[in-house]
């Protein structure tokens, strides 16, 4: 079971006996949730009052094996397969403490990822056992929250991945009456959430106080750097298993329950939304109400904490008339904007002219991942070439099943031309005959290892209709 949901080999054998093994128990631990979700629907005005009973040993069991085995260790040291070792004991006796309430959260250790742009963004790794516990009481909530939580919020939830979000703003866009986009951006927002404000919003639906103790503890358990440990009054940790679902609740109350009364009460052209975790576009008819809406929401977020960021938030006119509008003013070609790693970008089908979206992968981005494969790949120029290949292998597939969308395909084979040069090079630095290598012959290599580059995703239209019937 570990192996199949890890990642690992299994004999060929024991393959779909393991498979089939793994979905029961999934099954038997999560089977309980259903009423819940049930309840949930049919009133969203219910208040849940007893949650903490379906924190159960099968539920934090399947946490367990649902975690990833290769992530980094928290505060406590302790990696999956250590816990692992002694699995059952250790399950049954995280299981009493969290029911008796002797459960203690532990800091997260900070850690830092470098930006894009070349700043570092901070992260919290919680330790092992919260992440056991966390991913169960997010599966317990989900099933509440997956009621309330409206269509066009994509992050972090179930079957809704960023690529459902992508095909939502294309058709938007093409589909809609939309002139006027508006590219919002929440100064850094994971680590602003006000706590106090974050717990009324859950105490709208959940009223277990166990419950409501348990998420208390994670907010309250502060960040360990360098051993030093600092209190947090604010923000949720990005990184913890818990964090993408309580900020998805935060932006749910804040943003989006508040766009869909504006939009029905006071809009009088189209207005469309398609949010993903913190980032946001917006689609309207009519410019003065893009910025009537920008000012309130400016506002609003003022009295949660939050704040827009003006450097990053910007109004562009964008559409099927925008090219038409511009050039009659004697202005240049529409200004593009930046959703979930593509570049948006106005233009024209080849046969009938008509209006389309051109999405190519952000040049900064690649050039961000190229130097990346560049630098490892070098560390690695002495392995064997079998290892080299299959490693870059795995990058390029990775990148192709992304970035592989209609009209990117000049982007995404420049990316692996550029990952062909970086292997060039490297082998080149092998020795003083390897300075000899031809790109003749790396072009040998290269079709022998890394796939080709071919649109992996059907056009969103296509798509959206087989996914949403709506």
């Amino acid at each position: 079971m570990a192996e199949a949901l890890e990642g690992r080999l299994v004999t060929k054998g024991k393959f779909w006996r393991v498979v089939c093994d793994l979905y029961a128990e999934m099954g038997e631990a999560l089977n309980g949730l259903d009423r819940i979700r049930e309840a949930a629907a049919r009133d969203k005005n219910l208040h849940f009052t007893n949650l903490m009973h379906h924190i159960t040993v099968d539920l934090l069991r399947v946490s367990y094996h649902a975690l990833k085995r290769d992530a980094a260790a928290g505060v406590d040291e302790v990696t999956w397969h250590e816990y692992g070792e002694d699995l059952e004991n250790r399950i049954t006796d995280l299981h009493g403490r969290v029911q008796s309430g002797r459960y203690r959260a532990k800091p997260s250790r900070r850690g830092w990822i470098p930006k894009p742009d070349g700043r570092q963004r901070p992260i919290g790794i919680a330790a092992f056992e919260d992440k056991i516990v966390q991913q169960a009481v997010v599966w317990v909530l989900n099933q509440i929250y997956e009621q309330d939580f409206l269509g066009f919020s994509y992050g972090f939830r179930p079957e809704r991945s960023p690529h459902k979000a992508l095909d939502a703003i294309w058709v938007g866009i093409t589909q809609r009456k939309v002139n006027w986009v508006l590219d919002a951006d929440i100064r850094s927002f994971f680590d602003t959430i006000n706590h106090k404000q974050l717990m009324e919003l859950v105490e709208r639906r959940i009223a277990d106080p166990r419950m409501l103790r348990l998420i208390r503890k994670w907010l309250r358990a502060g960040v360990s750097e360098d051993g030093e440990w600092s209190k947090t009054e604010v923000g949720t940790p990005q990184g913890s298993v818990i964090s993408p679902l309580l900020s998805n609740i935060y932006l749910h109350y804040v943003l989006d329950e508040w766009v869909k009364e504006w939009r029905k009460k006071q809009a009088r052209g189209e207005v469309i939304i398609v949010r993903y975790a913190d980032d946001f576009v917006m689609g309207f008819q009519h410019r003065y109400e893009a910025e009537r809406l920008l000012k309130e929401l400016k506002e609003l977020f003022t009295s949660y904490g939050l704040e827009i960021h003006n450097e990053k938030t910007r109004l562009i006119e964008f559409g099927r008339f925008a090219e038409t509008n511009r050039a009659a003013r004697g202005e240049g070609k529409p200004e593009t904007f930046d959703f979930l790693g593509f570049t948006h970008i106005c233009s024209r089908t080849r046969k009938n002219k008509c209006f389309t979206i051109r999405r190519k992968t952000i040049a900064k981005r690649c050039r961000a991942k190229l130097k990346e494969v560049r630098k490892e790949i070098v560390r690695m120029r002495h392995e064997p070439v079998p290892v080299q290949g299959k490693w870059l292998r795995s990058v390029v597939q990775g990148h192709l099943n992304y970035f592989g969308v209609p009209g990117n395909i000049n982007a995404i084979d420049s990316f692996r031309t550029g990952v062909s040069r970086a292997w060039l090079f490297a082998l080149r630095r092998r020795s003083q005959k390897s300075r000899s290598l031809t790109w003749e012959r790396i072009q040998r290599l290269v079709r022998t290892w890394l796939p080709t580059a071919t649109v992996q995703h059907p056009y969103p239209d296509r798509r959206l209709c087989v996914t949403d019937l709506r």
